[in-house]
């Protein structure tokens, strides 16, 4: 997302998130998927984990572990202030379609990011001690446990919010992330309509392959892939969304795939995917745009 806001007009561009992480912690509702493309665009995110503000402290943190409170969910103080921002506007009644924009335009990011849903939508990651929460499988217990399946407890009631579903139908072109797409894309398509409405759109569907070599830079991707039954690789990437895309994006590294994904009926295209550098995001960001929309 950050190397399209780069090499576009970022005015133009929606970004739609999952609620699916969200986790409601010393009072407060944190949003982890849609504050770290916030982060991002904002140029506040720390590169180096991959999440929160750089240059973090965390002394109201301590402050809460000296006084009794749970805090294995790491909140800097930065990060604190922008959920108390949060949570007087959702108090006072708004929607989080409504707050995330506000928030983002008094950080200077001109791109719309939008929750793919005002309710409440939770990701359940079935383990073999059973079924657990999602941050308390990631962060509480260092997405050790081998996943076996993934569910999203409230899905089938919630609704898309305002705004998604006549982004997704009017783009020229709808990318998915290179996200983890168990528990970081399929929360967004398991909204009612959101899978439909993707499907039908008539602008180029793009999905960008998360796996470069089998291998996902962060995160235990290719460990849930062997345990849910998939390939650990962009093949396996282009069968869980072959549904819902045109164009599966590898990065060179994988460009011996390209007969297996188009195999899948996907039209694959191969260009320089990894952006850790910072630097090279927008030129990556426009290449993976001419590759895809020629």
């Amino acid at each position: 997302m950050h190397s399209l806001a780069l090499s576009g007009d970022p005015e133009r561009i929606t970004a739609i998130g999952n609620v699916g992480d969200d986790i409601d912690f010393l009072g407060l509702r944190v949003s982890p998927d849609l504050d770290t493309v916030l982060y991002t665009l904002a140029g506040l995110l720390d590169e180096e984990r991959g999440w929160g503000v750089r240059d973090e402290t965390y002394s109201a943190l301590a402050m809460a572990d000296l006084l009794g409170e749970e805090t294995w969910f790491t909140l800097g103080d930065r990060d604190i202030g922008l959920h108390l921002a949060r949570a007087r506007r959702l108090a006072a009644g708004e929607p989080l379609s409504a707050v995330m924009p506000t928030l983002g335009a008094r950080l200077g990011v001109r791109v719309r990011i939008l929750p793919a849903t005002n309710d409440r939508l939770s990701t359940i990651v079935l383990t073999d001690d059973g079924e657990l929460p999602f941050q308390t499988w990631f962060v509480r217990r260092h997405h050790e446990d081998e996943v076996r399946g993934v569910r999203f407890d409230g899905a089938e009631r919630a609704r898309p919010a305002p705004g998604v579903i006549e982004a997704i139908v009017a783009a020229g072109a709808v990318v998915i992330a290179p996200s983890n797409p168990f528990v970081s894309i399929a929360p967004i398509l398991a909204v009612p309509g959101i899978r439909e409405a993707l499907r039908d759109a008539p602008g180029h569907k793009v999905a960008v392959s998360p796996l470069v070599g089998g291998r996902a830079f962060r995160g235990p991707l290719a460990a849930m892939m062997r345990t849910l039954g998939y390939r650990t690789d962009s093949v396996g990437i282009g069968r869980l969304y072959a549904d819902v895309v045109d164009t599966l994006v590898l990065d060179r590294a994988d460009a011996q795939l390209v007969p297996a994904v188009e195999a899948l009926g996907l039209r694959a295209a191969v260009c320089d995917t990894v952006m850790v550098d910072p630097s090279r995001r927008a030129a990556i960001g426009r290449r993976l745009l001419e590759e895809v929309l020629g």
